[in-house]
């Protein structure tokens, strides 16, 4: 059974026992997620949800807290004697999917 659930902006199908790397959420360490916004249940009957499926939740376990590898940006106009040279590192959360209720 698969479902496929709406966080951080974005839409990511999920399966029991998968560890998936989501924006950040302000939860602490091992503790429970619930994840309300579910699109598609999927399995041996398919239920599509418009947009979201009522009653249907997906729970995760927070296994840590982290950030991404850094992402360098560099700006350069030739003969200008401009350059800009920015980084950024994206944080996350790893979460484990528990359960699949629909």
């Amino acid at each position: 059974m698969y479902a496929i659930i709406k966080t951080g902006g974005k839409q990511l199908k999920v399966e029991v026992g998968q560890e998936i790397y989501i924006e950040k959420l302000n939860v602490e360490a091992g503790e429970t997620v619930n994840f309300n916004e579910v699109i598609l249940v999927g399995g041996d009957d398919t239920k599509v949800g418009a947009p979201f499926i009522e009653g249907a939740t997906v729970e995760g376990t927070v296994a840590k807290h982290g950030k991404q590898k850094k992402v360098t940006t560099f700006k350069y106009r030739p003969k200008k004697h401009s350059h800009n040279k920015k980084g950024h590192r994206q944080p996350y959360t790893k979460v484990v999917i528990n359960a699949i209720n629909a």
